[in-house]
């Protein structure tokens, strides 16, 4: 609930910010943030809501179960109450589908049973009748039933009477929700939500989770099929690779993944590179925009989402990333896509990159009439790179070339008018006015005013060519040790 009643504080802040928004842009910005924030709220408050409705009541966990650190998955199991209908099997499974909205839903629990008398015996009636259960929140006396399911028992012939049905819940028949609600301590955060790589779900645990740390991995695998090992962060990222230290909490310490995004296949080692499953339809935006023969410069590649599918896509790449796990990974992955042949990698700084490979081939590339397309995904820091391209051709030759790259830049802001802050960073870079030449794309809420933004623009031909000098001390990337990269669990 509480996660809720912060949401819809969020809510309210933005729509009071739209109202003090003055100009067309700003309003166009905060709506998008709203919007966003409306459907994250919305989906909060399904998930709390669907919960709230799953068997409230039924299932009380035994005391023992507060504090465990250890998974007993025995000491879960318990006998609750439940009520049922007899009926007759010549039309049960019509009048099971009739029921179906009021029936017992249960993991691995058997809605139809046997009836058996009062002695635990199965009745005398074998095989004419059985019971269906149904759910405690829907029926609790005979009365219970909505028009439409009393009509389907009236014509069945099914009587419309309640009895109660003595059934065992095991850990098997429980959600994950419900076993870490009833083994962390009252009155705290519960959580089961983590992003999934391949067979690995990575967490980002709170402190008071932590005692409890290896039992919710156990859950998490017990709950998900599919999961073979869930990992949890124990640093902030490293904006040098984009990777952080993590701990395996249960399963396998197999850190290859193996993961299809968008039709694409990759594998890399999820402990040494940075991999964000939320960035798919990002990913997706950006290569449609693409056409065959186009030339792609992704200057920080990471393990590939880019530049395979444009490869992909008949387009020639010029890929490059600093971390060599991630140089690696997205060689492998190239040749697993059978695109190798469309990219060129690099393992290089990106400013390197940019006045080095990017600067030799630009000219050439821009007397053809193929689109250019420079992509910087590096949200922390991808903004400050863009001076990189300052003077990079040097004079202005005396034929003009109009096919000017357009560029990408990915960055996070914790401003009240996020648009307007992405932009002016990327100017202060440029040291150009991008006013009326620029579009800019929320990409997703990362965190609570935080947003991660994408500002696309041709690239000025002042900036190209100039008039500005390069900043030869600046030839680095900036000091990772005060840089604080994205989480991907957020």
């Amino acid at each position: 609930m509480a996660a809720g009643w912060r949401g819809s504080g969020r809510l309210l802040f933005l729509l009071q910010k739209y109202r003090s928004c003055v100009s067309l842009s700003q309003k166009v910005n905060q709506f998008a943030r709203i919007s966003l924030q409306f459907s994250t709220l919305v989906q909060s408050q399904k998930a709390m809501t669907d919960h709230s409705q799953t068997d409230v009541g039924l299932y009380k966990p035994p005391p023992t179960v507060r504090g465990m650190t250890e998974l007993d998955r025995a000491a879960f199991s318990q006998i609750v109450s439940v009520p049922a209908i007899r009926i007759p099997t010549n039309v049960l499974n019509k009048v099971v589908k009739s029921l179906k909205k009021v029936a017992l839903q249960r993991p691995g629990l058997k809605r139809v049973v046997e009836e058996h008398s009062e002695d635990g015996n199965k009745d005398s009636s074998e095989g004419e009748h059985r019971l269906l259960l149904l759910d405690t929140n829907s029926i609790t006396s005979a009365d219970s039933f909505g028009s439409e399911e009393a009509e389907a028992l009236k014509a069945y012939g099914v009587p419309q009477e309640i009895q109660k049905y003595e059934l065992k819940l095991t850990y098997e028949n429980l959600k994950s929700e419900e076993i870490l609600r009833a083994v962390l301590p009252e009155g705290q955060d519960v959580t089961s939500g983590f992003s999934r790589v391949g067979h690995i779900a990575h967490m980002n645990l709170r402190d008071h989770q932590l005692p409890y740390r290896k039992l919710i991995g156990q859950v998490i695998i017990d709950k998900n099929p599919g999961i073979t090992c869930v990992v949890n962060k124990t640093n902030t990222i490293d904006s040098t690779y984009r990777n952080f230290q993590m701990e395996v909490l249960a399963g396998e310490s197999n850190m290859v993944a193996k993961v299809r995004e968008n039709g694409v296949f990759y594998e890399f080692d999820f402990s040494h590179v940075y991999w964000n499953p939320r960035l798919s339809t990002e990913h997706e935006r950006i290569v449609s925009l693409l056409q065959r023969g186009d030339t792609v410069v992704d200057v920080f590649a990471g393990v590939g989402p880019f530049a395979i599918p444009a490869a992909r896509r008949g387009c020639e790449v010029l890929a490059n990333d600093l971390n060599p796990e991630s140089f690696r990974w997205l060689q492998h992955n190239a040749k697993l896509n059978k695109v190798d042949r469309n990219i060129t990698s690099f393992n290089m700084d990106g400013r390197g990159f940019i006045r080095g490979p990017v600067q030799e081939r630009l000219p050439a590339l821009m007397k053809g009439s193929q689109k250019i397309h420079v992509v910087m995904n590096l949200p922390a820091l991808a903004l400050e790179f863009l001076d990189a391209f300052r003077g990079l051709l040097g004079p202005e030759p005396d034929q003009s070339l109009d096919n000017l790259p357009q560029v990408h830049c990915y960055g996070f802001s914790k401003e009240d008018d996020a648009q307007r802050d992405v932009v002016a960073r990327a100017e202060a870079s440029l040291k150009t006015s991008l006013q009326g030449q620029c579009s800019v794309h929320l990409v997703r809420n990362v965190a609570p005013n935080k947003e991660m933004m994408r500002v696309s623009f041709t690239l000025p031909r002042g900036v190209l060519y100039s008039t500005h000098t390069r900043d030869s001390d600046v030839s680095e990337e900036p000091n990772p040790k005060k840089q604080k990269c994205e989480d991907p669990t957020d």
